[in-house]
């Protein structure tokens, strides 16, 4: 099947014989937000970016991303005006709140329902990222696209199945959009070739791990590491996703 211009990362990252194609794809357009957000293009100090990067603000593990990626002057102007907003909003928040007075039952009842106006601002914050929101929407694309591949190219799912799987977390997403995508007979097919993959590569990889223990034995300290040098890293990331090797993503000077 001809590659189109969708299909091409996707495709990449199958030929990376990575552990987790989609792990491959989210580093890639993780990196690729970076840059846009705090690269050379000076998108930050764009006012109808600023006011998206405002308004929805940044999670804990992008923001320490930003950190790592080492604008300075950059991250400083993202903050100022978001800081700008949060205070606005929690001002609002705060002059409109009345803590209430209520008995231990009406406590549990609001503490289950997240009653108080303080806690639920605060929560909506901590929900709320640009990155996560721009990654979120693409990624939604590669779904798309992976099953409209495996649909229509037969290289494209041999490759699927011959592969090292999927890391646990983006193959319960890969599951839940093959349930909303694929007829029954569709998904019988998805799930004959992928559960016995997924099986095979968590032995593997369990396999991995366990040669690597045997390796700190002195009776082993002459024999093969075989695929086990890495088997840490590719482990971790097999269970979460993610590449716990990998060094801070960083501007380019």
């Amino acid at each position: 099947m001809k590659e189109q211009l969708y299909t091409i990362p996707l495709n990449d990252a199958v030929n990376a014989d990575d552990e987790c194609p989609f792990c491959f794809i989210q580093r890639s357009i993780e990196r690729d937000l970076l840059d846009f957000v705090l690269g050379s293009g000076s998108s930050y100090m764009e006012a109808d970016i600023r006011e998206m990067t405002d308004k929805a603000g940044f999670c804990r593990a992008h923001f320490q991303q930003m950190f790592d990626y080492g604008n300075t002057l950059g991250n400083a102007w993202i903050l100022k005006t978001h800081y700008k907003r949060v205070i606005g909003e929690m001002q609002k928040t705060f002059n409109g709140f009345q803590p209430g007075k209520s008995s231990l039952r009406d406590k549990f009842k609001k503490a289950q329902e997240n009653g108080n106006a303080v806690v639920s601002w605060i929560r909506e914050k901590e929900a709320s990222c640009y990155i996560c929101s721009q990654y979120r929407d693409t990624y939604a694309r590669y779904l798309d696209t992976f099953f409209y591949l495996w649909r229509q190219d037969a290289a494209f799912r041999e490759k699927i199945k011959t592969g090292k799987g999927f890391c646990l977390s983006h193959f319960g997403d890969l599951c839940q959009a093959a349930d909303a995508k694929l007829s029954d007979r569709e998904k019988e097919e998805f799930y004959d070739a992928v559960l016995p993959l997924m099986q095979k590569n968590m032995e593997r990889l369990a396999g991995d791990v366990s040669w690597m223990v045997e390796k700190f034995d002195y009776r082993n300290k002459d024999a093969d590491w075989k695929n086990s040098k890495d088997a840490i890293q590719r482990g971790m990331q097999k269970l979460k996703g993610g590449y716990p090797a990998d060094p801070p993503y960083q501007m380019s000077k």
